[in-house]
Formats: structure tokens, sequence, C-alpha cells
């Protein structure tokens, strides 16, 4: 006779294949398909959502997750269990009318918004915006009432369970109290040391050559993923087949070469998730947060490190040409070069932070219903001046129209980003304490140790802990952001 948790893991794994297909027929969306399928594309990705949908909140499955509680399992199929039943929930509240409706309207808004934000057409992309919006808010009040909570933690929860603005408002308020006067000391004392850039152009082929070079030197896995181009970089695809992208200017090669690396970190945890539960919720990434912080583990603690950075200079000369830019203390300084800018996909570890308390605080209003879609330009202006002193008046493209989250309602995601960093700077001190010749190690290119480390203590583990103690086991504390200061005060002031 079929247990009640064999059912549920059967139907998992059929949601898995699904969510197989959608991942893949979005990454085409991304990146080979013409504009002409958008329209049918998007219908047809938002059906496959409403299957999904229906598949797990089939009554049924309430009735499996319930008798299932009731049997004899082992550790990791409680595990599995709690994250089926998270996963039930959040499903359960939604009608499918709503998952369709704001999928279709997804879909359209990042579709315009390829060609909008190079033709800085901001009402253009306010007006399919403002039903990403609608749409996003009726998700969060329906949320919220079941959970107890504001409009915009329930949207939180989504992507980084247990936070709450309550306590991203603590970490962040104290950020901001020191941050802008660390900025300004690293500004001033870089601004004593000369720092030549490469000269142009860098061919796009070259550059590509040069990211896959880079990738394989990080251990990514070609037969389980691929490099290609998109409007915005991203990860995607499943853990078999791990797609990441990147964008190239033939003016510069660094923001390519970086994404890719930032990616690659994305990759390298997908590819590593746990295999023997396939199809699982259990052998899914922990959350948004411990996903970013494999990647900024990648681009910020390792890569933009003088050793790694020394280390792929050769690679980089061979790919670029040999030219006195790309002399190896050139090349430190011109990676850990910090200075306030527009964009955060290219902003360096410093500034970054800024990039997202500035979203974060605007879409918590946005969600909360503070403010509308039309106020955004300005009160992103007002911060721009405020945290970087950045002047973005006028200037969409390169401001309030830059990033791709909020065009499929993704609210919620962007704190994640800066948690990220913070977890990625308290792994990589425990890295430090458990392989102290760690830089040796990657001056001489032995970069397995710490590849093997990841695996070890957060690759492997996929979502069987929660954030909080997945961490308590890798570094002996919850989340302490006194690292990442840390981190920042010894890279760049006491070098």
């Amino acid at each position: 006779m079929t247990s009640a948790y064999q059912h549920l893991t059967q139907t998992f794994q059929r949601l898995s294949r699904f969510g197989h297909l959608s991942a893949i027929a979005g990454w085409d969306m991304q990146t080979m398909m013409p504009a002409g399928g958008s329209r049918a594309r998007g219908e047809a990705l938002a059906e496959l959502s409403v299957l999904q949908h229906e598949i797990l909140t089939d009554k049924q499955v309430g009735g499996w997750l319930d008798r299932a509680e009731q049997e004899s399992l082992n550790d990791v199929e409680r595990a599995n269990l709690f994250e089926m039943r998270r996963a039930w929930q959040q499903a359960a509240l939604l009608p499918a009318s709503l998952v369709e409706a704001k999928s279709i309207a997804g879909s359209r808004c990042e579709h315009a918004w390829r060609q909008q934000r190079p033709a800085n057409d901001w009402q253009g992309f306010a007006s399919n915006l403002k039903e990403v919006v609608k749409l996003s808010r009726e998700e969060a009040e329906i949320r919220a009432q079941a959970n107890g909570c504001s409009r915009y933690d329930a949207l939180l929860d989504v992507f980084e369970p247990g936070m709450t603005s309550a306590k991203l408002d603590k970490t962040f308020g104290d950020l901001k109290q020191w941050l802008p006067q660390l900025l300004q000391r690293i500004v001033d004392k870089q601004s004593q040391e000369k720092v030549d850039r490469p000269v142009g152009p860098f061919a796009i082929e070259s550059q590509r050559q040069l990211g896959l070079s880079v990738m394989q030197q990080l251990g990514f896995d070609f037969n389980a993923g691929r490099l290609d181009v998109s409007a915005h970089p991203f990860c995607g695809g499943v853990p078999e087949d791990v797609r990441i992208t990147t964008r190239y200017n033939e003016n510069e090669f660094l923001s390519a070469m970086m994404g890719v690396i930032h990616e690659t970190g994305h990759a390298r945890y997908e590819q590593n998730l746990p295999k023997q539960w396939p199809g699982q919720p259990v052998s899914h990434a922990r959350s948004t947060a411990i996903h970013e912080s494999q990647s900024l583990f990648f681009e910020m603690q390792l890569a933009r490190s003088a050793d790694f950075l020394q280390l792929i200079l050769p690679q980089v000369a061979t790919h670029m040409g040999d030219q006195s830019a790309l002399q190896a203390d050139n090349f430190v300084r011109l990676n850990q070069r910090v200075k306030a800018g527009f964009i955060r996909v290219d902003a360096d570890e410093v500034s970054y932070p800024a990039h997202v308390i500035l979203r974060y605080e605007i879409e918590r209003a946005l969600i909360s219903g503070e403010i509308e879609v039309d106020d955004i330009p300005a009160i992103w202006q007002e911060k721009m001046q405020a945290y970087l002193g950045v002047d973005t008046h006028g200037n969409y493209r390169d401001g309030c129209m830059q990033d791709i989250h909020w065009t499929d309602g993704a609210f919620g995601y962007f704190p994640t980003y800066t948690l990220g960093a913070m977890y990625a700077a308290q792994l990589f001190q425990a890295l430090k304490r458990a392989l102290p010749q760690v830089e040796t190690q990657i001056r001489e290119g032995d970069l397995q140790p710490i590849f093997d480390w990841l695996q070890q203590n957060i690759w492997q583990h996929g979502s069987r802990f929660s954030t909080r103690q997945l961490m308590t086991n890798a570094t002996g504390e919850d989340l302490n952001p006194a690292y990442f200061r840390q981190h920042l005060e010894n890279r760049y002031l006491n070098n």
C-alpha cells in the first residue's frame, strides 16, 4: 500500500518536472526567443503555472500532508515534509486566476522592458508595472491576512523564510550608520592611488572565451550547464541543466567577467545540491539569501581578492591583450576600486548595499500602498542623492528601470542581496579558520579545498536545515553582520 508520504513525493516529483520545463522555457524567452513569440510564450508559461498550482493545491495533498505527519519518517523525510507543507500552504492561499494573471502581466512587463529601458521610456514601462504592482498587492494582502503580518513581510517570507522587515530595519539601520563614512574614507584613500583602465575595444567572442576559461577554473560543470547572453544577467534552468547569462560591452570587459563569476557562484550551488532526493523540496536551495551568499562568495570574497585576481591575470591577458593596465598591481586596484555609480550589478561591494537598501525601502512602501508607481522616479532620485550622491533625474534607464525584478512582481527579493553579502563574509571567515592556508592555495590555483568546504557545509544540505541552523552549523553562529564590516575594512582600509 502506498503511504501518504509516498503519494506526496510522487506529486512533488511531477511538479519538479513541470518546473523544469517552465525554467527552460523562461530561459529561452530571455535569451533566444524572437520578439514575436512573447505573447504566446507568456500565455504558455501562465498555463503551466496554473497547472502546477492545481496539482499542488489538489484537496488530496492536504490530506496526505496530515496523514504523513503520523507516519514513521527519518530526519530528512521530516525536513522534506516540512518544506512540502510550506509549499502547499503558500500555493493554497492564491486562486488560480491570480496566479495566471500575475504570470501573464509579468511576462508582458519584462518583455516590453527590454525595449523600453534602452529608450528611457518610463511612461511605457510604468503602464505595465502598474498592473504587476496591482496583482502583487492582491497577493500580498491574501498572504498577509493568512499569516497575520504586513503585506511586505508576507512577500519577503516567500524568498527568505523567517525574515521580517523589523529584522531588516535593524540590520540595515545599523549598516546605514557606518557605511557612508566608510565609503567616503575608502574613496579618499583610493583618490591617492593611480589606476590605469584597460583600453578597448574588446571583442565579444574574446570576452566570452575569457568567461568560459574562468568558469572552468571555478569548477563549473559544462556537461550540466551553459553560458549565454541576456539583457540582464541571471542564473536559471535546473540543477541538471544550469543556464547562466551575462551581457557584453565592447568598450569594457570587467563587468561581463565579474558577472559571469557571480552567476557561476549561483550555478555551482545548483549543480551541487543533493541528488539523492530528486524532485523533492528538501533538495532545493535553502533560501534566496543563501543563494546570493554563494554568488557573492565567488564574486566578492574570492574573485576580488588580490590572490585570485593575480591567479587569473594570465588568462585575462591572453584573451584581452597584454597591456600596461593589466599589470598585477594595477589589475588588483582596478577590481577593488570603490566609486558610487548608477548601476547596481556593476557596483563595488562597498557601495552595493546602498543600492539594495534604496530598493527595499521603495518596494516596501509600494506594496503597502504608501506610494504609487508614478512616485518611484522622484523617490529614487532623492534616495540615490542621499545614499550615493548620484543624480538620476530624468535618467530612468540607469535609474529605476535598470533591474528586472519588479517586472515579474518579485517584491521581497532585493533585501536578500545584502543579506547574502553578509552571509558570504561570515562563511569566508569560517573557511579561513578551517583552512589557514587558503590564501596560499588560491594564489597557487588550488581552489578545490574551498569547493569541498562549501560542499560539506552548504551545498549538500539543500533545504534540510533552516537558514539559521545552516549558518550556525557552518560558522558557529547565526547571521552576524560584524563580519561584513570587518571584511570591508580589512580589504579596503587595512591593506
